[in-house]
C-alpha cells in the first residue's frame, strides 16, 4: 500500500489541516509513515504568517531535491499558506515539486496526487473562495483526548503586517448545526477537550450575517455556538483561539465567563503595547479597549488566566513604544505570551514601510519581554503550592512515563505521579507541591476539597 508523509509547520490550523487531509489520504488507502525514505508521497503543509516558518519550509524543500534525485518515484508536495502565497514560484524555483496547493484547495489533494501518479505533473492550485473545504475536511484521527475543530476560516481585518486575508481568504464560518454534530461524534470516539479554531473565532458568522443584514453587534454568534457546544454530553472543556478584541462584547463575555465547560483561560493578541502603532497596525482597537476587555472578565472570573502574541520591531517603533507594551504587559500579568520579532511579509501594507529597527534591537526587545514573562509566570505559579487543582488527564508524560500529565482549566502543564486507577481523559484533583514557569508538580489528591478547588492563577 502506498505510503504518506505529511509534514506540518505553523499554526494550529495547520495541524488541524494536516490530521483531516491524513484522514482523507487513509481512506484512499494511504498508510502514514514517519519516514522519507519510505514514503512515496511526500506533503509539506506550510505557513507564511513569519519569515522564519517560510525560511524553513523553503529549507526542507531545497533538501527533498536531493531525495528525488535517488528516488524520482516519489511525490513531493507544498500546502497550505506559503503555497497559496507563492504558487506558481515554487514550481519555477523548485522544479523536483510535483503539486503545489493552496489553503482553500487542500481537500482536492487526493484527487490530484492520483492524476500526478497517472503521469500530470506539475499541478498548481490556488484558486480561493470555494465552499468545500469548510466541509470535505472534518476527519479526525482516532484515540485522542483532545481535538481540534476548525470553526471559520480567513480573516477580514486585514491587519497592516498580517498575510493571513491574502493566503486564508475572507471570513467562512461554518453552519453551527455541522460543528455540534462533529462535537457529538467526536465525544463518542472519546474526546473529552475541543479546541475551536478560527483565525478571528469571535467573529464566527458575522459575515454571513452582515450578508444577510441582519449583523447586530450586541450579539454574538460565535457566544451562541459556545452555548450549544456546553451542552455536548461527556464533553469536559471547550477551549478556542484566536478572539480579537473589536467583537469580544458584553454578550460573548457573558457567555464565556458563565459557561461552565468554556475554560477561564484567554488567548487574546495585543500586538502591542503603544496606540500609535496599533493605530499602524490597523488593529481597530486602542490599549484602553484591550484592558477594559481585561478587566470585564476578571471582574466576572477572577481566577481568569491570559495569554498573548505580542510582536517587538514594528516599523519606527521607538523606545517609549516598546516600554509601553512591556508596562501593558506587566499589568495584564500574563501567564503565557509569544513574542515575535517583526518581519516584512510580500503584499501586506506595512511591507512598504522601512523596516527600521535594527535586528540586533529587535532580538534585544524580544529577549526583555520573554525574560520578564519567565519570573512572572514563576511569580503566579508560585502561588499555586499547596492548593488543589482540577486537572484534565491527556496521558503519561512524555519525560516520565511513571507520571501522569494533564492541564488545568487555566492551561497549565500538570505533571503528578501515577496512582490508583486513573485513566486519559478523566479528571482528576492534584495537589501542587512545587512549580517551574512551565509546569505544575504534585500529587494526586487523597481527599476531596472542601467545595470547589481554591480559586488562583492557573487553576
Amino acid at each position: 500500500m502506498p505510503t504518506v508523509l505529511i509534514r506540518t509547520y505553523g499554526c494550529q490550523m495547520n495541524e488541524r489541516d494536516s490530521e483531516a487531509l491524513q484522514c482523507l489520504l487513509r481512506e484512499r488507502g494511504y498508510v502514514p509513515t514517519d519516514s522519507e525514505e519510505s514514503a512515496d508521497v511526500i506533503l509539506l503543509n506550510t505557513c507564511s504568517v513569519r519569515d522564519q516558518a517560510e525560511r524553513k519550509a523553503m529549507g526542507k524543500i531545497g533538501i527533498l531535491k536531493r531525495l528525488k534525485r535517488r528516488r524520482p518515484e516519489v511525490l513531493i508536495g507544498v500546502l497550505g499558506c506559503m503555497a497559496q502565497n507563492h504558487g506558481r514560484a515554487i514550481l519555477e524555483a523548485h522544479p523536483h515539486v510535483d503539486l503545489v496547493v493552496g489553503t482553500d484547495r487542500l481537500h482536492e489533494v487526493p484527487d490530484r496526487i492520483e492524476e500526478i501518479r497517472r503521469g500530470t505533473g506539475g499541478l498548481v492550485l490556488t484558486e480561493t473562495g470555494g465552499r468545500d473545504v469548510l466541509t470535505r475536511l472534518e476527519g479526525h484521527e482516532p484515540g485522542r483526548i483532545t481535538a481540534f475543530v476548525a470553526v471559520m476560516r480567513g480573516c477580514n481585518q486585514f491587519c497592516s503586517y498580517c498575510i493571513v486575508p491574502y493566503v486564508r481568504g475572507r471570513e467562512k464560518s461554518r453552519p453551527p448545526e455541522d460543528i455540534v454534530a462533529e462535537v457529538e461524534a467526536l465525544t463518542r470516539q472519546g474526546v473529552r477537550e475541543v479546541v475551536l479554531l478560527g483565525q478571528n473565532i469571535t467573529a464566527y458568522g458575522v459575515a454571513e450575517a452582515r450578508r444577510e443584514g441582519a449583523c447586530d453587534p450586541r450579539q454574538s454568534a460565535f457566544a451562541e455556538l459556545l452555548r450549544r457546544l456546553d451542552g455536548v454530553s461527556g464533553l469536559r472543556r471547550i477551549r478556542f483561539t484566536s478572539p480579537h478584541v473589536l467583537f469580544m462584547n458584553e454578550a460573548f463575555i457573558e457567555a464565556v465567563c458563565s459557561l461552565p465547560r468554556v475554560c477561564k483561560a484567554f488567548h487574546i493578541p495585543l500586538q502591542s503595547g503603544s496606540d500609535r502603532l496599533l493605530r499602524q497596525m490597523n488593529r481597530g482597537y486602542t490599549t484602553a479597549d484591550y484592558l477594559a476587555v481585561v478587566d470585564r472578565i476578571v471582574e466576572r472570573v477572577p481566577e481568569a488566566t491570559f495569554s498573548t502574541d505580542v510582536m517587538v520591531g514594528f516599523p519606527s517603533e521607538t523606545e517609549e513604544d516598546f516600554a509601553r507594551t512591556r508596562a501593558l504587559m506587566a499589568r495584564v500579568d500574563y501567564d503565557m505570551a509569544y513574542v515575535f520579532r517583526y518581519s516584512p511579509r510580500r503584499g501586506t501594507a506595512a511591507a512598504a514601510a522601512v523596516d527600521d529597527v535594527p535586528e540586533e534591537v529587535k532580538q534585544h526587545r524580544n529577549r526583555i519581554l520573554l525574560e520578564d514573562l519567565e519570573t512572572s509566570v514563576a511569580r503566579r505559579n508560585r502561588r499555586l503550592v499547596g492548593r488543589q487543582v482540577e486537572v484534565l488527564v491527556e496521558g503519561p508524560s512524555r519525560r516520565n512515563p511513571s507520571r501522569w500529565q494533564g492541564r488545568t482549566d487555566g492551561n497549565k502543564v500538570t505533571l503528578f505521579e501515577k496512582a490508583g486507577p486513573l485513566q486519559p481523559g478523566e479528571m482528576a484533583m492534584v495537589t501542587v507541591r512545587r512549580t517551574t514557569s512551565h509546569s505544575l508538580f504534585g500529587d494526586l489528591a487523597t481527599e476531596p476539597p472542601d467545595g470547589p478547588p481554591t480559586p488562583g492563577p492557573g487553576n
